[in-house]
Protein backbone atom coordinates (compact mmCIF):
# COMPACT_ATOMS: atom_id res chain seq x y z
CA UNK A 1 0.00 0.00 0.00
CA UNK A 2 1.04 3.69 -0.94
CA UNK A 3 1.63 5.89 1.89
CA UNK A 4 2.73 9.71 1.42
CA UNK A 5 3.74 11.80 4.09
CA UNK A 6 5.98 14.42 5.31
CA UNK A 7 9.50 14.09 4.93
CA UNK A 8 11.95 13.51 7.92
CA UNK A 9 15.43 13.99 8.08
CA UNK A 10 15.46 9.94 7.84
CA UNK A 11 14.80 10.17 4.61
CA UNK A 12 17.59 12.46 3.52
CA UNK A 13 19.86 9.99 1.69
CA UNK A 14 17.03 8.11 -0.01
CA UNK A 15 15.35 10.89 -1.08
CA UNK A 16 18.07 12.55 -2.32
CA UNK A 17 19.63 9.38 -3.96
CA UNK A 18 16.02 8.69 -5.85
CA UNK A 19 15.74 11.84 -6.91
CA UNK A 20 19.23 12.40 -8.61
CA UNK A 21 19.13 8.25 -10.23
CA UNK A 22 15.81 9.88 -12.09
CA UNK A 23 17.88 12.92 -13.05
CA UNK A 24 20.45 10.56 -14.38
CA UNK A 25 18.44 8.27 -16.16
CA UNK A 26 16.70 11.08 -18.17
CA UNK A 27 19.51 12.93 -19.09
CA UNK A 28 22.08 10.39 -19.32
CA UNK A 29 24.53 12.23 -16.52
CA UNK A 30 24.01 13.90 -13.33
CA UNK A 31 25.46 17.65 -12.45
CA UNK A 32 25.54 17.17 -8.67
CA UNK A 33 26.46 20.68 -8.40
CA UNK A 34 23.05 21.96 -10.00
CA UNK A 35 21.01 19.82 -7.19
CA UNK A 36 22.19 22.19 -3.73
CA UNK A 37 18.70 21.66 -2.60
CA UNK A 38 19.12 17.61 -2.29
CA UNK A 39 22.15 17.96 0.26
CA UNK A 40 19.61 19.04 3.01
CA UNK A 41 16.31 19.06 2.07
CA UNK A 42 15.35 20.13 5.84
CA UNK A 43 17.09 23.15 5.46
CA UNK A 44 16.50 24.06 1.80
CA UNK A 45 12.36 23.14 2.16
CA UNK A 46 11.25 22.67 5.90
CA UNK A 47 12.91 25.25 6.99
CA UNK A 48 12.00 27.70 4.74
CA UNK A 49 8.50 27.07 5.22
CA UNK A 50 8.00 24.51 2.25
CA UNK A 51 6.13 21.21 2.04
CA UNK A 52 7.93 18.10 1.20
CA UNK A 53 6.35 14.84 0.84
CA UNK A 54 7.61 11.10 -0.27
CA UNK A 55 5.50 8.13 -1.23
CA UNK A 56 6.68 5.30 1.10
CA UNK A 57 5.45 1.37 0.01
CA UNK A 58 6.24 -1.19 2.48
CA UNK A 59 8.53 0.68 4.10
CA UNK A 60 10.81 2.36 0.91
CA UNK A 61 10.79 5.51 -0.73
CA UNK A 62 9.31 5.22 -3.87
CA UNK A 63 8.78 9.22 -4.69
CA UNK A 64 8.95 12.32 -3.60
CA UNK A 65 7.53 15.86 -4.46
CA UNK A 66 7.31 19.82 -2.89
CA UNK A 67 5.43 22.51 -3.47
CA UNK A 68 7.27 25.88 -2.29
CA UNK A 69 5.40 29.18 -2.46
CA UNK A 70 6.26 31.38 -5.32
CA UNK A 71 4.33 34.37 -4.75
CA UNK A 72 0.87 35.55 -2.87
CA UNK A 73 -1.42 32.81 -3.45
CA UNK A 74 0.97 30.71 -5.80
CA UNK A 75 2.65 27.53 -5.22
CA UNK A 76 5.62 25.88 -7.48
CA UNK A 77 5.36 22.34 -7.71
CA UNK A 78 9.32 20.69 -7.46
CA UNK A 79 11.08 17.91 -7.19
CA UNK A 80 8.62 15.05 -8.73
CA UNK A 81 10.33 11.92 -9.04
CA UNK A 82 9.11 8.27 -8.80
CA UNK A 83 11.85 5.55 -8.64
CA UNK A 84 12.83 3.66 -11.47
CA UNK A 85 11.10 0.57 -10.84
CA UNK A 86 8.13 2.18 -9.31
CA UNK A 87 7.05 3.83 -12.80
CA UNK A 88 4.17 3.76 -14.44
CA UNK A 89 2.13 2.79 -11.55
CA UNK A 90 0.29 5.71 -10.25
CA UNK A 91 2.52 7.33 -8.02
CA UNK A 92 3.52 10.05 -9.93
CA UNK A 93 -0.16 11.02 -10.17
CA UNK A 94 -0.93 10.08 -6.59
CA UNK A 95 1.75 12.37 -5.72
CA UNK A 96 0.51 15.62 -7.63
CA UNK A 97 -3.10 14.80 -6.91
CA UNK A 98 -1.58 14.87 -3.26
CA UNK A 99 0.22 18.57 -3.44
CA UNK A 100 -2.42 19.71 -5.44
CA UNK A 101 -4.71 19.27 -2.57
CA UNK A 102 -2.29 20.53 -0.23
CA UNK A 103 -1.83 23.57 -2.39
CA UNK A 104 -5.73 24.08 -2.15
CA UNK A 105 -5.87 24.19 1.37
CA UNK A 106 -2.91 26.64 1.87
CA UNK A 107 -5.60 28.81 0.27
CA UNK A 108 -3.54 28.90 -3.05
CA UNK A 109 -5.28 29.75 -6.08
CA UNK A 110 -2.60 28.68 -8.98
CA UNK A 111 0.16 25.39 -9.14
CA UNK A 112 2.77 26.44 -11.34
CA UNK A 113 5.87 23.62 -12.40
CA UNK A 114 8.18 23.62 -14.98
CA UNK A 115 10.01 20.64 -16.74
CA UNK A 116 12.58 19.96 -19.72
CA UNK A 117 10.43 20.48 -23.15
CA UNK A 118 11.51 17.12 -23.72
CA UNK A 119 10.87 15.30 -20.82
CA UNK A 120 7.14 13.63 -22.34
CA UNK A 121 6.72 11.76 -19.54
CA UNK A 122 6.41 14.45 -16.86
CA UNK A 123 4.48 16.83 -19.26
CA UNK A 124 2.07 13.93 -19.74
CA UNK A 125 1.49 13.50 -16.12
CA UNK A 126 0.90 17.46 -15.38
CA UNK A 127 -1.55 17.38 -18.30
CA UNK A 128 -3.42 14.44 -16.80
CA UNK A 129 -3.57 16.00 -13.49
CA UNK A 130 -5.24 19.19 -15.84
CA UNK A 131 -1.98 21.59 -16.00
CA UNK A 132 -1.76 23.32 -19.21
CA UNK A 133 1.11 24.73 -20.99
CA UNK A 134 1.54 28.65 -20.69
CA UNK A 135 4.73 29.08 -21.87
CA UNK A 136 7.88 27.42 -22.87
CA UNK A 137 11.39 28.52 -23.81
CA UNK A 138 14.32 26.33 -26.01
CA UNK A 139 14.66 24.33 -22.65
CA UNK A 140 11.57 24.29 -21.02
CA UNK A 141 8.13 23.73 -21.15
CA UNK A 142 5.39 25.85 -18.32
CA UNK A 143 2.73 24.39 -17.06
CA UNK A 144 -0.05 26.14 -14.58
CA UNK A 145 -3.46 25.08 -12.40
CA UNK A 146 -5.67 27.42 -11.74
CA UNK A 147 -8.39 26.74 -8.47
CA UNK A 148 -11.69 27.19 -9.24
Amino acid sequence: MLHIRPFTPEDQAAARHLILQGLGSHFGWIDESRNPDLDDIQHHYLEQGSLFVVAEQEGKIVGTGALVAEGPGVSRMVRISVSLEHQRQGIGRRLVNHLVQQAWAQGNHRIVVETNLDWEDAIGLYEAAGFSQYDHDEESVYLSLDHN
